[in-house]
């Protein structure tokens, strides 16, 4: 017999084994594709697009470069040192002129007026006189507005001319830009955006911690008592998500204001005097107060999900050995229950940074989140550029802050249930 290699493997139809698995492998993959491609789709849509979207917002600065094209071009070569030559304001003229005609100097208008105030009315006044007007242009603009006449105005228009900007990003942390393009601080009566971020991380950090100092014991009930008990404590604690946030908030108002049920409490029994009613509301106590409540079981939950698996026998094991009742629950107890305390925290923490409805309700002037202007600048002054800025400040603050978790505890090691 002659010592001939085997024959590989075939399937019925003659084809190689490894190749029909490879096929098999390969058509499992396309199906499970298949199958999740509706929930990537809708994540694309709904999450990153969005996301996208409000970062090239925040750099986005097409007003000028658009509505001014002609303007823009003839400041080529301009020399930054004195005004610009005629052909400059006669390109002018013609940008305003056609925008008049078209009605389309709004947001032109606008976005000049965030970086130099007085610019809207500016705009809109020459505009509305533009056809009025006779050459020499340089004269007539100037004898019409003496805002045209200053060297700071040439040098904004020429250094927003550019498709993308950085102005938001200074904006949102209290900076500007001189007309020569130097970053300094804003006026004092314009510096809020930063001492915003600081209070809402720091009274983010206060309501995490006085959520898991209330949690905690709660947590443990939970999973110690027997189950009739815990069954009807884990009702009392799903019960806030059977009502309205904002049913939830307003009965905080009406508890923690002077005239509320909890200063009639006090001044009933003796505790403070009728004309020294305590003011909890529409300040920072009120915002922590409101906020600890309604974010409470976002702790409560992870906690208990991670105590309901420590077996009791560890305790006792604990105890047999002589410890005591503190020093085993430090030593044996607590450590066990650090996933369950970093799920929580994480949790609680990046849902209070980005709360809006209850800061604005609760909150006042002194107790209100950065998320609650950045409403503001969507809905009243329509400064898209900047509340996109601001959010996006905001979001590399919290994926900084989850790369720092991830590095001290790990993401891994984080329980939710």
């Amino acid at each position: 017999m002659s010592d001939s290699p085997a024959s590989p493997l075939t399937t019925a139809d003659g084809v190689p084994l490894k190749v029909s698995l490879r096929r098999a492998v390969r058509r499992s993959k396309i199906k499970a594709f298949l199958l999740v491609s509706p929930l990537l789709l809708f994540l694309v849509v709904a999450f990153v697009m969005p996301i996208f979207e409000m970062l090239w917002r925040s750099v986005d600065n097409p007003e000028v470069s658009t509505h001014l094209s002609r303007t823009v071009e003839a400041l080529e070569g301009w020399d930054r040192e004195s005004l610009p030559g005629e052909e400059v304001f006669a390109a002018l003229a013609e940008d305003l002129h056609e925008g008049q005609q078209a009605r389309n100097l709004g947001l032109l208008s606008s976005r000049l007026n965030y970086e130099k105030s007085g610019m809207r009315s500016t705009i809109t006044r020459t505009a509305r006189n533009i056809g009025t007007l006779e050459p020499p242009y340089r004269e007539a603009l100037i004898e019409l507005n003496d805002t045209w006449g200053e060297l700071d105005t040439w040098k904004l228009i020429q250094r927003e001319s550019s498709p993308l900007t950085i102005s938001y990003y200074l904006a949102a942390m209290d900076r500007q830009l001189t007309p020569d393009g130097e970053i300094i601080r804003a006026p004092e009566s314009q510096r809020l955006h930063v001492t915003l971020f600081w209070r809402t991380f720091w009274m983010s950090l206060v309501i995490t911690g006085l959520t898991l100092l209330l949690g905690y014991p709660v947590a443990f009930l939970l999973a110690s008592l027997p189950l009739r008990y815990s069954n009807l404590l884990m009702i009392l604690v799903l019960l806030p998500f059977w009502t309205s946030l904002l049913v939830r908030t307003t009965t905080w108002i009406a508890i923690l204001q002077s005239q509320g049920v909890l200063n009639d409490m006090m001044v009933a029994v003796g505790v403070i005097a009728d004309e020294a009613r305590w003011q909890m509301i529409h300040n920072k106590t009120g915002t922590i107060v409101a906020m600890t409540h309604i974010l409470l079981p976002f702790m409560i939950l992870p906690l208990y999900s991670v105590m309901k698996t420590i077996p009791p026998s560890y305790m006792r094991a604990a105890r047999s050995l002589g410890g005591r009742p503190f020093l085993c629950f430090r030593r044996v107890y607590f450590p066990l229950t650090i996933p369950g305390i970093a799920a929580g925290g994480i949790l609680v923490f990046i849902l209070s940074i980005g709360y809006y409805i209850t800061p604005a309700l609760v909150g006042g002037q002194s107790g209100r989140f950065i998320t609650n202007y950045i409403a503001y600048h969507m809905q009243t002054s329509l400064n898209w550029g900047l509340a996109a800025a601001i959010a996006s400040i905001l979001l590399f603050v919290v994926v900084v802050f989850y790369l720092v978790f991830n590095r001290l505890i790990g993401v891994d090691k984080v329980k939710l249930g």
